[in-house]
């Protein structure tokens, strides 16, 4: 489980990022999981922006999150508009702030 304070933390680290990850009008695929899986590997967290074409309505953003997340066995830390940050906790666990 994530903390308040760990939440704040990394969205603070990643406002400044820019999206590693580009999903577009196929959506979710094989691919995008295997991406996500590779990135979360190597940083813990990723940042990921869904094209205009990915999404036909606003409210649909949320459950194509919610299938990644569920997919990729992570946490969601924050989403603005079409931009959400990932969040996979390592095994070990995090250490505290």
């Amino acid at each position: 489980m994530i903390t308040q304070r760990q939440r704040l933390r990394i969205k603070r680290e990643m406002a400044v990022e820019k999206p590693t990850l580009w999903i577009g009008k196929n959506g979710i695929t094989d691919e995008v999981i295997r991406e996500v899986s590779n990135q979360l590997k190597k940083n813990q967290m990723v940042k990921i922006r869904m094209l205009k074409s990915a999404v036909k309505q606003d409210d649909e953003i949320n459950s194509l999150v919610r299938e990644l997340v569920d997919k990729t066995d992570t946490t969601r830390i924050d989403i603005r508009g079409r931009n959400f940050i990932l969040y996979k906790i390592d095994k070990n666990g995090e250490k505290t702030d």
